[in-house]
C-alpha cells in the first residue's frame, strides 16, 4: 500500500513542481500553491474502516490481506457459528437482534402496531421457546411414527411416504412446484431427487480418508439417535447401517452438483404419466393422492434415472428396510421440536460438519424458524424499524446506473455480433428490479399454530407451506412473488422471472451505508447489484431469455466466443486453494465468479457515471485519504472481510456454488484493469495477471 500511494504523491507533487513556472521579472509574483497534503493526512473515506486494514501489507501483492488484514486477526468467529463475516453475518445478528425483540413482545401479547398475524406468530414463536414442553414431544412423534413407518406393501408404501411429502418431510425424493422451464408463465410439479442425510452425494462416495471419517460419523450419529427412540446400541447400530445403505444407492443415481449446474440437465416433461410408464412399480396415483396433489398430470422429473432406482429400491427392499429409513428422516424433520436430548446429538454431529464449538442458543433457532415460517408477516413490523424510503430510493437509482453501466459495456464487446447483442438488449430491459419488501403480503390465514406444542405449530407451518407451494400447480405465475422473506440478508437473480431482487435485510451497512462515500457504496451494494444482473449472463443465466424461457437465443458464433472466455475463469479458479489440500471446484463455481468479475466491472463503470453527473458527492469522495476508485475496490473488499472454520469450509469447497471470500476479492480484481491502474500495480505484481491470462466475459 504504501508503495503506490507514495508512487501516486510523488506524481501529483512532481506534476505540481512542473506545471509551476519560475517568477517573471515583468509580472507580479504570486505565492506558490501549497504541497498537497500527504494522503495519510485526509479524512478516511466515510463507510471504510482503517482498523480493519492491515496496512503493512501492498495492495498490489494481496488485496484481500491488504482491506481486512487486522479484521482477520483480531476477530474470533463466534463459539456458535461456523463462520463470521463483516458483512452478511454481522448484519444477520443486527436483524436477529430486532426480530427477537418483535417476537418476544408480540408473543407476551404486546405487539408491535402494524404486525399482521400477531397471535400465529407469538403462539409460534412461544411455542418454540417453551423448551421444558419440548420433552413431552417424543410420545406425540412415536404415535405419528406408527402411523407413518409401518408399510407392508409398495401401496402403503406410497400412501406413507406422500403423508411424509405433504409435511414438508422428504424421504426417497422431493415434489413440489416450479416454472416450466420453456414456458415460464406456468407453473408444473415437478419430483426431483433427494433423500438423503450428508450434505452432497460425494460424501457417500468418494474414497477419501476425511470422507470415510465423516461417514462413520454419520453411522455413529444415525445409531445414537436410534437409540434415544428406545432401540438397543446393537439394533440402532443395525438401522443405522441400513439407512447409510438405502441413501449410498440413491446417492450413486444423484447427478452431481456440476450436472445440476446445467438447466437442460433438470428439464424432462414426462407428465404424469410418463412418470408412471418410467417407473410402475411405484403407485404414483397413491402417491399423488396422499402428498395433497392428486390430480396433477403437468410434470417435470428433473432426473428420470433417478427415479429408477427410487422403483429399484422400492422393488428390492424388504418393508423392514422402509420404516427403518423412513423413521429415520421423519425424525430428522422435527429435531427443532423434539426434547432436549435429539436437538444435543444433532448438535454433536454438526461438530463434525462445521467445526462449530457451541449449540446455537434457543432464541435465536426460533427467530430463524419464524422468519421460515412466517417471514412475510414478521418482515412488516421490521420493515417500520429498518428500512427508510430513501434506501430504497437510493438502491433504485443504483440499479438503473449498473443496467446502463452493462449497456455501455455491451456496446464495447467485440466478441459477440450484433444480432445477439440485440436479443441480450432486449433481455437487459425487462429485467424486473424487487427492492426492499413484496408490493403484496402473503396470506398466512391457512396456518394452524399451537401454543401448548411446538411439535404441532412445526407440523402446521411446514403442511402449510408444501400446501401452498402445490396449489400453484397449474396456474399462471405469480410473478409478484417472493423466494427470501425480506429481513434476509442476501439478495438474488431469478432466471424464470428475469429479475433481480434485493430484500431489506441486505441494505445495511456494510453493503449500503447512507453516511458512506457513493464510491464505497458502489463497491459493496453497486457490486452486488452487478453481480446479480450478470447473472443473467453467466453461463446457466444466459440461456433463458427476456421473458424466462429455456431458450437458446444465441448465434453460433457468439456462443463459442461466450464458451472460450467462461473457460478462461473456470481455470483460473481450480487453481486457488480453499482449504487445507483441497481446490476449488472451478465448474461449480463458475456462475458466481463471472458476476463477481463482471459485477465489479459493471460497479466502477456506473461509479464514475454517477460522480460525473453529482458533481458535489464527487468532491466529496475526492476530498478523502482514497481515490473513488480506490475508495470502492476497499468498500467491495471490506464487505467481504470473513473467516471459516476449516472444517466448514471443506463442507463449502463440495456444496457451495460460490469460491470462498479471499478469491471472492482476489480473484476477480487480478483480471480488471481498473484496478491496476487504481493502486499503481506494475505489471508484474501478484494482484494483477498477466495479460495472456486475463479473463474478461462481460
Amino acid at each position: 500500500m504504501r508503495k503506490a500511494l507514495l508512487a501516486a504523491c510523488c506524481l501529483v507533487v512532481s506534476a505540481c513542481k512542473t506545471a509551476t513556472p519560475g517568477p517573471s521579472q515583468t509580472e507580479p509574483q504570486t505565492p506558490p500553491a501549497p504541497p498537497a497534503p500527504p494522503a495519510q493526512a485526509l479524512p478516511m473515506p466515510a463507510g471504510l474502516d482503517a482498523s480493519a486494514m492491515n496496512e503493512q501489507v501492498n495492495p498490489c501483492d494481496d488485496f484481500y490481506e491488504y482491506a481486512c488484514g487486522t479484521w482477520l486477526k483480531t476477530t474470533e468467529i463466534p463459539a456458535d457459528r461456523p463462520r463470521w463475516s463483516r458483512g452478511f453475518d454481522d448484519i444477520m445478528a443486527r436483524n436477529e437482534d430486532i426480530l427477537r425483540d418483535i417476537l418476544e413482545k408480540t408473543a407476551a401479547g404486546k405487539a408491535p402496531e402494524g404486525t399482521p398475524y400477531a397471535q400465529k406468530l407469538g403462539d409460534f414463536f412461544g411455542a418454540c421457546m417453551d423448551e421444558a414442553k419440548l420433552e413431552s414431544s417424543l410420545p406425540v412423534l412415536k404415535a405419528e411414527l406408527a402411523k407413518l413407518t409401518g408399510a407392508k406393501d409398495a401401496k402403503a408404501l406410497a400412501q406413507q411416504v406422500g403423508q411424509m411429502h405433504a409435511r414438508s418431510v422428504f424421504p426417497f425424493f422431493r415434489f413440489g412446484s416450479n416454472n416450466d422451464l420453456k414456458d415460464a408463465s406456468q407453473v408444473v410439479g415437478e419430483v426431483d431427487q433427494g433423500g438423503l442425510t450428508l450434505p452432497d452425494r460425494d460424501y457417500y462416495l468418494n474414497g477419501d480418508d476425511k470422507s470415510k471419517a465423516l461417514r462413520a460419523a454419520a453411522l455413529e450419529h444415525t445409531k445414537n439417535m436410534f437409540v434415544l427412540l428406545g432401540e438397543t446400541p446393537e439394533a440402532a447400530a443395525k438401522s443405522a447401517a441400513t439407512v447409510m445403505e438405502v441413501e449410498t444407492a440413491l446417492a450413486k443415481a444423484s447427478q452431481s452438483r456440476v450436472e445440476r449446474r446445467e438447466p437442460k440437465n433438470l428439464y424432462h416433461r414426462l407428465e404424469r404419466k410418463g412418470l408412471k410408464a418410467e417407473t410402475p412399480a411405484f403407485p404414483w396415483d397413491v402417491y399423488f393422492t396422499a402428498a395433497g396433489a392428486k390430480d396433477v398430470q403437468a410434470l417435470n422429473v428433473t432426473h428420470p434415472a433417478f427415479f429408477k432406482e427410487v422403483e429399484r429400491l422400492v422393488k428390492t427392499t424388504p418393508p423392514a428396510t422402509w420404516k427403518t429409513y423412513l423413521t429415520w428422516h421423519y425424525v430428522l424433520g422435527n429435531i427443532p421440536a423434539l426434547p432436549k436430548a435429539f436437538q444435543d446429538e444433532r448438535f454433536r454431529f454438526s461438530q463434525t460438519l462445521t467445526g462449530v464449538k457451541q449449540d446455537t442458543v434457543r432464541w435465536k433457532k426460533c427467530v430463524r424458524y419464524t422468519n421460515a415460517g412466517l417471514g412475510e408477516a414478521l418482515a412488516q413490523p421490521f420493515i417500520t424499524r429498518t428500512f427508510g424510503a430513501d434506501g430504497k430510493a437510493t438502491t433504485q437509482q443504483m440499479v438503473v446506473e449498473l443496467e446502463k453501466s452493462f449497456e455501455r459495456d455491451l456496446d464495447t464487446l467485440a466478441w459477440m455480433d450484433a444480432a445477439t447483442k440485440e436479443q441480450a438488449l432486449v433481455k437487459l430491459h425487462k429485467i424486473v428490479n424487487k427492492i426492499g419488501y413484496p408490493d403484496q403480503w402473503r396470506n398466512y390465514d391457512g396456518v394452524q399454530v399451537d401454543r401448548g406444542s411446538f411439535l404441532t405449530s412445526w407440523t402446521g407451518i411446514n403442511t402449510f407451506e408444501q400446501a401452498r407451494q402445490l396449489a400453484k400447480i397449474g396456474k399462471p405465475v405469480d410473478k409478484a412473488e417472493w423466494l427470501m422473506s425480506p429481513p434476509t440478508v442476501n439478495a438474488y437473480y431469478n432466471p424464470p422471472f428475469n429479475e433481480i431482487v434485493f430484500p431489506a435485510g441486505i441494505l445495511q451497512a456494510p453493503f449500503f451505508d447512507r453516511s458512506a462515500t457513493a464510491p464505497v457504496n458502489f463497491g459493496a451494494m453497486g457490486m452486488v447489484v452487478g453481480h446479480e444482473i450478470t447473472h443473467g449472463f453467466d453461463d446457466e443465466g444466459r440461456q433463458y431469455d427476456a421473458d424466462g424461457n429455456l431458450r437458446d437465443w444465441w448465434t453460433p458464433a457468439s456462443d463459442q466466443a461466450f464458451r472460450e472466455r467462461v473457460a478462461c475463469v473456470k481455470t483460473q479458479y481450480d487453481g486457488y486453494t480453499a482449504v487445507d489440500d483441497l481446490k476449488l471446484n472451478g465448474a461449480l463455481t463458475l456462475g458466481e465468479n463471472v458476476a463477481d468479475l463482471g459485477g465489479l466491472k459493471l460497479a466502477h463503470s456506473a461509479m464514475e457515471e454517477w460522480l460525473r453527473k453529482n458533481p458535489e458527492e464527487a468532491r466529496r469522495a475526492s476530498g478523502a485519504r482514497f481515490t473513488p476508485s480506490q475508495q470502492l475496490f476497499l468498500g467491495y473488499a471490506q464487505s467481504w472481510c470473513s473467516k471459516t472454520r476449516d472444517e466448514f469450509a471443506r463442507q463449502l469447497v463440495m456444496v457451495d456454488p460460490h469460491a470462498p471470500p479471499r478469491w471472492r476479492v482476489n480473484g476477480p480484481l487480478g483480471n480488471l484493469s481498473e484496478f491496476q491502474k487504481a493502486f499503481q500495480c506494475k505489471a508484474d505484481a501478484k494482484m494483477v495477471r498477466p495479460k495472456a491470462e486475463r479473463c474478461e466475459v462481460w
